[in-house]
Parts: C-alpha cells; sequence; structure tokens
C-alpha cells in the first residue's frame, strides 16, 4: 500500500539502499559485471570504481536537469558480456597501459526502439579522470541534450546530431573548465574498501559429487580467478522468485558465501564466494528451494520483460511466450546440440528492448496484425545479435510471426542451423554468411495464421485465454473478405523493407537506406490513401499529405509513444539522411522504418476500429 512507502524507504536505508533518483530523469543504476573482482579475464576489479561514481553522481547538481534518464555501465574486460556497456548511455572498460589504471570510455549507446552504438569517447582514461570526466559529459548532456521531445532527449541523439568529434570538443571543453573536486581521486586511497571476505576456507568440489549436482554445475558454477572459490548462479525462470526463497537464499548466503548476492542482466542471481567444498552442499538447499534449474546462460535462460502482464506499452505477452518456450526446450534439453544449446533468446513486448532482444541470437519483440478484421498478436523475430564483447553487434528483423507459431519458428530456425552451418560455425557467422533473406523463406510457411474459425487459439496470447482484440472490417458481396487496398499498401511496404535489409546485408548501404526510406513513403501513401485523400506517388507529396492528415491530425500517433514514430519519416524525408549513407546510418533508418511499418499497422487498427464503432 502506498502509505506503507515511507516505512519501506526508511527500511532499505538502514540497510544501504535507496531508491533515490532510481527513476526519473537521472543517473539510473551503476551497473557492473556480476565477477568484477573474482574474474579470470578482467583487467581489474571494476567495482570500487563503479561505486564511487555512484557516490559522486547521486545528488550532484551537474545531473539534476538532464531531458531523459542516464546509465552507465562498467566492465572489466573487453570480450565478454561482462558489463553490456555498447548500450548504455556512457560506459568504461578496464585497461592497463604502461602498468597504469584506466578506462576506454564509450558514450551514446543504447538500446530502445531503435538501438545505437556507443562511440569511442577516449581510448584510455585515467583512473583519475574517470569522475571529472563523468561530470563533464553529464554537464554537456544537460545543457544541449533535448528537453522538448523526450523520444528524441537521451544522450544517444545529442551525439548522433553533433557528431562524435564535436562531442568529444564539448566534453574537453566542460572538463577544462571544472573546479577541483577532491571526491574525484579520495576513492583511490583505498580501492580494497568495497572487497568481499569469504567467510568459508577454500576447498575442492567433492570428487563423489551426485549427478544432478555435475549436471547443475556445467553451467551454473563458474570458477574465479581465486583458487577454490566458484560463482554459483541460480536461475530464474522469468526472474521470479517468492519472498519466502527470498529469505531462503539469504540464509544460504550468510552460511556459504557471505552478505552479498549480485542480480545479473540475465535475470539471474549470483553467489560468489562458494567455496568448492561447500558446492555440493549449497545446491542442496537450492534442490530445497526448488531453485536448482540447470542452464544458466543457455536457451533455456531467456530473458523477457514484463509484457503485456504488467506494461502499459506491452503490445505481445513476451513473458508468456518465453514460459512456453522455456518449458518445451526443458523437455528436451539433454538431447539438445550444443551449438543449439547455446544460443540465447531473449523477448520484448513491445517496440522497445527492456528484454534486450536486439542483442540476441534469437530475439523477439511484440506487435500485432489485423488478419480478417481481428487483431492476432504476432512476434517480429531479431536474429544475429551479439551478447559477446559486451554487445558487438544488434541482430535485424527477418519478418513477424504469429505468436502461436513461435515455438515452431525456433524450432525451423534452429534446425536450418544445423542442417547448413559449416563446421564450427557461430550463429552470428552462420546468419551473416547464409542472410536474412534465406531465413525469410524458411518462416515464410508460418506466418501467416489460419482463419479464426479454423483456429480461434491463434487469436488470444500465450497466458491469456481471452481473445486478443475483435475489429469487423466487414464482408464482401461474394461472402469474401474485401482486402483494401491499405493492406496491398502495407504488406508492399514490408516488402520493400526486406528488400532494403537484403541490400544491407550485401554491403550496399546506400540502396539499403533508400530502401527503408521508400518503405516508410508506402506505408504512409497507403494510410493517406486509405483517409479517401488524394496523393501523388511523389514523395514530396506523400510526406507532406502525411504530416497534414495524420501526424498534425495526431491520427498516426502512438498511444503512449506519441508522434515518436511520425518523425522518423519527417526528419528522413527533410534532412535525406538516406543519401549516401554510411553502414550505419542505413541501419539505423532500417531500424526506424521497421518502427514506422509497425505503427503504420497499429494506425490502421485503430482507424478501422473507430469506423467499426461509428457504424454501429
Amino acid at each position: 500500500h502506498i502509505e506503507e512507502a515511507p516505512d519501506m524507504m526508511r527500511r532499505l536505508a538502514t540497510v544501504g539502499i535507496t531508491t533515490r533518483e532510481a527513476c526519473g530523469n537521472s543517473v539510473r543504476n551503476v551497473t557492473a559485471c556480476e565477477y568484477a573482482g573474482v574474474c579470470k579475464t578482467q583487467a581489474f576489479d571494476v567495482t570500487p570504481y563503479a561505486n564511487a561514481i555512484t557516490q559522486f553522481l547521486l545528488g550532484h547538481p551537474d545531473v539534476q536537469d538532464f531531458g531523459r534518464k542516464f546509465k552507465i555501465a562498467f566492465s572489466g574486460c573487453e570480450d565478454n558480456p561482462c558489463g553490456l556497456v555498447t548500450f548504455h548511455d556512457l560506459g568504461a572498460v578496464a585497461h592497463v597501459r604502461d602498468g597504469k589504471r584506466g578506462f576506454r570510455v564509450v558514450v551514446g549507446g543504447g538500446l530502445g526502439a531503435v538501438p545505437v552504438q556507443a562511440k569511442v569517447l577516449a581510448e584510455f582514461c585515467p583512473e583519475e579522470e574517470l569522475l571529472p570526466l563523468a561530470q563533464a559529459v553529464s554537464r554537456v548532456f544537460a545543457r544541449l541534450g533535448e528537453k522538448q521531445s523526450r523520444a528524441r532527449a537521451r544522450i544517444k541523439f545529442l551525439v548522433q546530431k553533433v557528431g562524435i568529434d564535436e562531442f568529444k570538443k564539448l566534453v574537453a571543453e566542460e572538463r577544462e573548465g571544472l573546479r577541483p573536486d577532491e571526491r574525484w581521486t579520495a576513492f583511490l586511497d583505498d580501492l580494497h574498501a568495497t572487497d568481499e571476505k569469504p567467510v568459508r576456507d577454500p576447498g575442492a568440489i567433492p570428487s563423489d559429487a551426485p549427478a544432478g549436482f555435475r549436471a547443475w554445475a556445467e553451467h551454473n558454477l563458474k570458477p574465479q580467478a581465486q583458487e577454490g572459490y566458484y560463482s554459483a548462479i541460480v536461475k530464474l525462470p522469468l526472474g521470479d522468485f517468492t519472498a519466502t526463497q527470498g529469505r531462503a537464499l539469504a540464509d544460504l548466503a550468510r552460511k556459504y558465501t557471505g552478505d552479498s548476492i549480485r542480480c545479473t542482466v540475465e535475470q539471474n542471481l549470483t553467489f560468489r564466494w562458494l567455496s568448492g567444498a561447500d558446492a555440493v552442499a549449497f545446491y542442496d538447499g537450492l534442490v530445497a528451494l526448488q531453485m536448482a534449474a540447470a542452464g544458466a546462460g543457455t536457451i533455456t535462460d531467456m530473458t523477457s520483460c514484463p509484457g503485456t502482464d504488467t506494461c502499459k506499452l506491452g503490445i505481445s505477452a513476451s513473458r508468456g511466450l518465453t514460459g512456453e518456450l522455456r518449458k518445451r526446450l526443458t523437455l528436451v534439453e539433454g538431447d539438445l546440440d550444443p551449438a543449439v544449446r547455446a544460443l540465447r533468446m531473449k523477448a520484448s513486448g513491445c517496440f522497445n528492448s527492456c528484454g534486450q532482444h536486439h542483442a540476441a541470437d534469437i530475439g523477439f519483440t511484440g506487435v500485432s496484425r489485423q488478419v480478417g478484421g481481428r487483431k492476432v498478436p504476432h512476434f517480429n523475430i531479431v536474429l544475429g545479435g551479439q551478447w559477446t564483447e559486451n554487445a558487438k553487434s544488434y541482430g535485424l528483423v527477418v519478418g513477424a510471426v504469429p505468436s502461436k507459431n513461435i515455438p515452431k519458428a525456433v524450432e525451423l530456425i534452429t534446425e536450418h542451423y544445423l542442417a547448413d552451418r559449416e563446421g564450427e560455425e557461430s550463429f552470428q557467422a552462420f546468419i551473416a554468411r547464409v542472410g536474412k533473406r534465406e531465413f525469410r523463406k524458411v518462416l515464410a510457411p508460418i506466418q501467416k495464421p489460419p482463419p479464426y474459425e479454423e483456429d480461434p487459439s491463434y487469436y488470444s496470447d500465450w497466458g491469456n485465454p481471452r481473445e486478443y482484440t475483435i475489429g469487423d472490417i466487414g464482408v464482401g458481396e461474394c461472402a469474401g473478405e474485401i482486402v483494401p487496398f491499405v493492406e496491398f499498401g502495407l504488406q508492399q511496404a514490408e516488402q520493400q523493407l526486406h528488400d532494403a535489409q537484403d541490400a544491407l546485408e550485401a554491403g550496399q548501404a546506400g540502396a539499403a537506406a533508400l530502401g527503408g526510406f521508400t518503405a516508410m513513403v508506402t506505408a504512409a501513401k497507403a494510410l493517406v490513401r486509405h483517409l479517401e485523400v488524394q496523393v501523388k506517388d511523389d514523395a514530396d507529396d506523400v510526406v507532406a499529405n502525411f504530416k497534414t492528415h495524420l501526424h498534425d491530425t495526431t491520427l498516426f500517433h502512438d498511444p503512449f509513444a506519441k508522434g515518436k514514430f511520425a518523425t522518423y519519416l519527417l526528419k528522413m524525408h527533410g534532412e535525406q539522411s538516406y543519401k549516401n549513407a554510411s553502414d550505419e546510418i542505413a541501419h539505423r533508418t532500417l531500424d526506424e522504418a521497421q518502427l514506422f511499418l509497425e505503427a503504420a499497422h497499429a494506425c490502421y487498427e485503430r482507424l478501422t476500429q473507430a469506423a467499426a464503432a461509428a457504424a454501429e
């Protein structure tokens, strides 16, 4: 209850936890790799630096005037996922140069509706310059960042607007004018203040450990840099556990690992400093709690946002989908090829990337389609994202599939991978070699749902027996369904976008960007004509009429994103950024075009529903 919130906050504060600036346009939680300090491949422990920047920026006057939230991440090494710094507003990767500690600092990354890879701000920032650099970046963002349009108020848009070279110059000028602050370096006097101390002596894992433990330990137990100690991962289906389980986990931690438990970016819990001698007993404790699921970091360990369960932006049931996939894959987990078992799948319930689908081998993002006058929950399938090397690259959409066909889609994708991969070829390399066009062919047979009368289950979402939506658009005089022109136009736009994605794969950035823009114009033209407005095929006329009849009237506006997706077309037409596009601009153009097309489908659905309601 809301009246109990103050008491809860006070109780959290007594154990060093605060909700201050956990939301809003502020510096959100500063994150770091869950293995920081115990990782075998780290340059050094980034924990004290993450803690220092947290304490320094919390409540700092220079971070109180942001247009949007600001996220910071630390990674101890380049090659592993670690802190996933490439999709954060500010990221720092530990490096040692000539015996001196420092960081490669990146800025302007982000997932969201249109994912952007962070740009290098400093190849090597000495440790004593880390906090003043973060302060200077914050001041530039507060001064020049967008304040009016929330859709373009993250720092990634500022970096795109001015360019990374100009942004570096602005930060350098800001840094030069900062007043010295003793807090910049005070924490360096005791970098071990955040060290964790084991509560048990190191030891070896018993040689007679049972088979169940060994199956669990294969993926859930990681050797630490400290001999005789391990990090144990508790795999949480959908990231959930009960209060009773939480208290019992705390008891296990106090007994075996100390009072520190780390949350992971994959919705699991990590217990560090587990002695090998205690590993079986710890596992037995998890078994008693029904929390000893094996396969952490494998295909059965999926990440999902809340989706339609609780989020007002949710379009499809991402938790329902991942729960179903996990159930099915767990049944056959022992029979899966190691290459398939190693894949990561992630799901988001809408166009945003709260489930990190852009960085997954196989990602899903919720959309809807109108079929025969009824809405059908779908998921766009995103293939080829790279989780390693701090999420080095993002995947691209290959097509939308009805939600109830996603398990079959996973089966088809993985079967195709195993059948046609060359040697030990990775999934990313395989996708890059065969191309997304090939996978569109693979998925084509399952992209069209059956008629409602034949199988109504397609018209409800996972975990929700209610019908997704009902929208009656009428029947033709021969009892055959009339397919309006707008649907042909939207289908044509999707094909143009697919062709543009193929062009990008072929290294034709200019053609890809132009194709993405053309797809947006085609979709806009279809919607304008649906309003019975005469419009020419000329892009200038289409965009002008789209602005007048759909953007200015707010008919195209998403209930929550407002006019965000419409501005993609208007801005692209005005700036003509699709001309002479680089690979990065082409990739961003296709991401924006994909979102515009999804918004066009949603707009058409709203228009038909409004027409049906008016006719009643």
